[in-house]
């Protein structure tokens, strides 16, 4: 193709990763801030009762302010505000942009080009698991900063609750201050576990949206629609907060517990020894504490997102996902 012919094309066809990437960024932000608020919840939950298991220190023993997703709300409105449910939003939206618009933009590279469809277009399950899982790898590996300031931002109204100073101004304060605290390295606290949790929640939400929209296209009469779509993102967010949950609640104590100059964790060695605690502590179950708000979140934050992307890029000319 020629330089002029290449001028000619349409944007997306022109430049169609670029294109895709903020396609799936701008369907993230939707998503995400229409269902922050249960992710703030979800958030909470996690770390209560880790307080009981720490052992001596002011804080062991203390009771747990809350204890289910309603309770949770209701008890974060009354004490510190509504505007408080999307605290933590603004990187929320930024880790979005670099998370979904990575991961989208991989998964399509690896089953496109790499791993390769099938000549009637299907996509083997395990080649769908595969691609799901290293899409959302990187893509997690890449958003890991925007991450640790969220989950830190989204805990900043508790510590005002416990007499405790924030520790920010503001995202860009944030960012600054764990910088400086712990250096680049610092940005990537936590992010094993993160990128662990990202593999397990993309299996279950990009290989099972793929997996059941191009099973009902093939096997139904459906065609490919919003309501093809909408079908496919209920699986997949359901899916996604079953094999996710656990690896998110050992991320969210990894990266929300205090560390020391060095920037060195001062409750966990590493993820597996969150999770040995954890489970030691307060039981197996502990691991699916915030599993509802999870799931609540993750099937409308799904549908959101899915919708909103499949819309998205058939008003900009890009074919279907």
């Amino acid at each position: 193709m020629s330089p002029a012919e290449e001028k000619s094309l349409p944007l997306p066809e022109r430049w169609p990763r670029a294109s895709k990437f903020a396609l799936s960024a701008c369907a993230a932000a939707v998503a995400e801030l229409v269902t922050f608020p249960l992710d703030l919840t979800k958030t909470r939950l996690q770390v209560q009762g880790e307080a009981a298991v720490r052992g001596s220190g002011a804080g062991a023993g203390q009771a747990v302010p809350y204890h289910g997703m309603l309770r949770t709300a209701a008890g974060i409105v009354q004490e510190e505000g509504l505007t408080k449910l999307w605290q933590g939003a603004t990187p929320a939206i930024y880790r979005h942009i670099v998370y979904s618009g990575v991961r989208m933009v991989a998964y399509e590279h690896l089953r496109d080009s790499v791993l390769g469809r099938a000549e009637d277009r299907s996509f083997p399950f395990w080649k769908a698991v595969v691609g799901g899982m290293c899409a959302g790898a990187i893509g997690q590996f890449f958003a890991s900063p925007t991450d640790l300031v969220k989950v830190q931002m989204q805990m900043e109204g508790r510590r005002k609750l416990e007499g405790k100073p924030l520790r920010f101004q503001g995202v860009h304060h944030a960012f600054m201050k764990i910088l400086s605290e712990g250096g680049v390295r610092g940005l990537w606290a936590g992010w094993v576990p993160n990128v662990q949790r990202a593999a397990l929640v993309n299996m279950g939400d990009l290989t099972t949206y793929d997996s059941v929209k191009h099973f009902l296209l093939l096997n139904t009469p459906l065609v490919d629609n919003s309501v093809t779509h909408g079908v496919a993102s209920c699986c997949s967010g359901l899916v996604a907060a079953v094999l996710g949950t656990p690896a998110d609640v050992v991320k969210t104590r990894v990266m929300n517990q205090p560390r020391d100059k060095q920037g060195r964790g001062l409750l966990y060695k590493s993820s597996m020894d969150c999770l040995i605690q954890t489970v030691q502590g307060e039981g197996l179950m502990s691991l699916y504490k915030g599993f509802i708000p999870t799931w609540m979140r993750m099937a409308p934050w799904s549908l959101v997102f899915w919708l909103t992307y499949e819309q998205i890029r058939r008003i900009c000319g890009v074919s279907s996902f």
